[in-house]
């Protein structure tokens, strides 16, 4: 099957989109998803250099750095993961990357590092951690996300399409239903994106399968 976006996005009709972003976020008069305090946990860090605060925000939703991958990825080899995120470039939204996202792209090379030297980081905690560093360039993966998508095969350059398809009309009509339900400016067109394909899924009970999605103690999770 190719990709496809969540139902919530196939019509023009934003009500079941607006529904999803007020519950995750709150802003319909219950409890806030714990999800939603990853966007900003922490204030301010480096761009260019994965901290603390990062290992703590992908808690947030729903996984664990293991304590020596954490190590590693602060100390051990924090320059060679500073080295990749320079060379990915400022943060700047994936509508606007020009570039085709193939294994060489290197947003890619940063995510396929994470998995490859820090033991017991798979997929979904890779992209986290790089949605940590460019929420406006990387999305979030998951086998949620995965399954409302068909993102079995590649999620980047088919979300990179889809974004730029009709001269931006989806990456616009995230960023409305982010301003509709008055959310921070800070919080990217993807994450937007991020939030209702998985509050779509979850509605579907679809639930996380990869060996590196650790389920949270507190509730609602993600």
């Amino acid at each position: 099957m190719t990709y496809r976006l969540p139902q919530a996005l196939q019509t023009p009709d934003d009500t079941q989109a607006l529904e999803y972003l007020r519950t995750y976020y709150g802003r319909n008069g219950g409890r806030a998803y714990t999800g939603s305090y990853f966007d900003d946990w922490g204030g301010e860090q480096d761009p260019d250099r994965f901290t603390a605060e990062d290992v703590v925000a992908v808690t947030f939703l729903s996984v664990v750095v293991p304590p020596m991958a954490a190590h590693r990825l602060l100390v051990e080899e924090a320059e060679l993961f500073t080295g990749l995120l320079k060379e990915l470039g400022p943060d700047r939204d994936l509508v606007d990357e020009d570039q085709t996202i193939d294994p060489d792209w290197p947003g890619r090379r940063l995510n396929r590092a994470l998995q490859d030297r820090l033991v017991g980081v798979g997929p979904t905690i890779a992209s986290k951690l790089c949605a940590r560093k460019r929420p406006r360039m990387i999305p979030i993966y998951d086998s949620v996300v995965r399954d409302v998508t068909d993102a079995r095969l590649a999620q980047w350059e088919p979300l990179r399409n889809e974004l730029r398809a009709g001269d931006g009309a989806l990456h616009e009509r995230l960023l409305r239903l982010r301003d509709e339900v008055g959310l921070d400016e800070r919080i990217s067109a993807i994450r937007v994106y991020d939030v209702i394909t998985w509050m779509e899924g979850k509605q579907r009970n679809l639930r996380p399968t990869e060996p590196d999605e650790q389920p949270g103690a507190a509730l609602p999770e993600e």
